[in-house]
């Protein structure tokens, strides 16, 4: 139990302090520069957008594999994106993110996050993304992200 808290906590001696502190010392939107540097646009047409990415060490979790909070991230930010193609003034906030994990990337291995809006309303949208090898085209994840866009008020 002590050692699953440690891991959690990350603060039980002076090198993960440090860590801490220089993570804290991070400019702003550092997170979504983190997951997306590196990251290739490959086609943009209205609705969708697809770009690539060759799998960096600084995205794997412990299995040497995309980390799903990773995986959840390109969703994210690429499904958001993927509403400015057709004019959305805004890229709203996030209701729901529904992720189902189907296979693994590894290390240097090219993927390809393919995000398509499937619905672009007044104040809801909804997003599908695929994350697919892209060698061979296989699905590695496949999320559905739901947005709020909020209207500006007439007052």
């Amino acid at each position: 139990m002590e050692k699953t808290k440690r891991y959690l906590e990350k603060h039980d001696d002076d090198d993960d302090r440090k860590v801490a502190s220089s993570i804290d010392a991070l400019p702003s939107r550092f997170y979504e520069n983190f997951v997306m540097t590196d990251l290739r646009v490959d086609l943009i047409e209205p609705g969708r957008i697809v770009c690539s990415l060759k799998v960096p060490a600084r995205l794997l979790n412990e299995n040497n594999s995309l980390h799903g909070g990773a995986s959840a991230s390109l969703v994210d930010c690429i499904g958001s994106v993927a509403l400015k193609t057709l004019g959305a003034n805004t890229t709203g906030v996030s209701l729901e993110i529904n992720l189902s994990y189907l296979d693994a990337a590894y290390l240097d291995e090219e993927i390809e996050i393919d995000a398509r809006v499937l619905r672009l309303g007044k104040t809801i949208a909804v997003i599908n993304v695929e994350l697919r090898r892209k060698g061979n085209g296989k699905i590695i994840a496949q999320g559905r992200h739901t947005k709020y866009l909020a209207i500006s008020s007439k007052l």
